[in-house]
């Protein structure tokens, strides 16, 4: 499927039509999605939840030639949460069916193969700092804000939250910062180890696209394969850990790939790699 053109404008595809996100061809094998509701600071609404949870799980079902997603918010948030006004005079039943729909788009965030580079550019809160942390690794703009405000609005996180933020920080500081709501800056995020680096507004998507443009010049199998071997990894105990390594590992043995990059080392040239 072809993503995009060299001006950077995308051909018709599948991921073009999403009424909630904007997506580009940023590089070669590098894709931008945009969280696009700017004028709600890009709040999840259904159509957002169902619009993530369309674009990732095609990831699963075919990434194509994509290597590396960069997301990121339009405007001058990243994702303020939930979109409580949608939300007001809903239902119990209409809850739990949207929350069905967001605790699906979390899972297909996570499980995509494909690197997903996370650049927060303003505001993190609630479920958008959920989609966050559902990233693989994050850089933020200086003037970034993070909070998981849901027990201040008699609810709990439920997209990943109470998982994802204890693994990165730990479960001490995860606890201080979930049951109270406090925000917290790009800098005590990046202390903390839910960010990576901090940059000013200005460097941040040049930065977040210089990283992702580096991993998709390397081997794409090798990158979906070391990418589930670390977060699979971790979920288990060291020997179960070294056991998956190894079989993740074996797989690419007998691929082109693995012996395109040793034939390119010897012969001093970049690897021209293809993905099988």
């Amino acid at each position: 499927m072809d993503r995009g053109k060299p001006d950077g404008k995308m051909e018709s595809s599948m991921f073009d039509t999403y009424e909630t996100l904007q997506i580009e061809t940023l590089a070669e094998h590098v894709i931008g999605i945009r969280l696009n509701r700017p004028e709600s600071m890009n709040a999840i609404n259904t159509q957002m939840g169902r619009d993530l949870v369309a674009c990732f799980e095609g990831f699963s079902l075919d990434p194509a030639d994509v290597r590396c997603v960069v997301l990121t918010g339009a405007g001058r948030a990243f994702c303020a949460g939930g979109d409580l006004k949608e939300r007001k005079g809903m239902s119990d039943e209409a809850w739990v069916r949207q929350h069905a729909i967001f605790e699906r788009m979390a899972r297909a965030l996570l499980d995509c193969p494909v690197p997903i580079v996370g650049a927060v550019n303003g505001a993190a809160y609630g479920g958008g700092c959920e989609i966050a942390c559902c990233c693989d690794f994050l850089y933020a703009a200086d003037t970034a804000r993070f909070a998981l405000t849901e027990v201040t609005l008699g609810i709990m996180p439920g997209s990943g939250g109470t998982q994802n933020l204890p693994r990165a920080v730990g479960e001490r500081r995860a606890k201080e910062l979930i049951l109270t709501g406090r925000p917290f800056s790009a800098q005590e995020a990046s202390a903390w180890g839910l960010v990576n680096e901090v940059f000013s507004a200005a460097e941040l998507l040049d930065k977040a696209l210089s990283t992702a443009t580096a991993i998709a010049r390397n081997a794409p199998l090798s990158v979906r394969q070391a990418k589930q071997s670390i977060h699979r990894g971790l979920q288990m105990a060291l020997r179960d850990g070294l056991s998956f390594e190894i079989e993740a590992y074996n797989r690419l043995v007998p691929t082109e790939d693995r012996r395109e990059g040793v034939l390119a080392f010897n012969e001093k040239r970049r690897p021209l790699y293809k993905g099988r």
